[in-house]
């Protein structure tokens, strides 16, 4: 299984909807709340490329992008072989 990790604000609706297309499928993933912390933010935009929008959604530490990102890859039926 893919090591999948990803940043969050709590009441974030994309990053709930995309933790519940992650657990969904199944998916253990390593979730970083960055509520209030400038410094997992500025990590979190360094490990993406300068992207600042949550979530952020790595998979095998690929950057894969956000909420759109994440349903776009599972719509075009590419998100299972990357968790694979």
């Amino acid at each position: 299984m893919a090591q999948v990790e990803i940043y969050t604000w709590q009441f974030c609706p994309f990053c709930i909807r995309a933790k519940n297309l992650l657990n969904k499928k199944g998916v253990d993933y390593k979730e970083y709340p960055i509520d209030g912390d400038p410094e997992g933010r500025l990590k979190m935009s360094e490990r993406a490329g300068g992207r600042t929008t949550v979530p952020q959604i790595f998979i095998n530490e690929k950057g894969i992008g956000g909420c759109d990102e994440l349903y776009a890859l599972e719509d075009s039926h590419q998100l299972d072989s990357l968790l694979n």
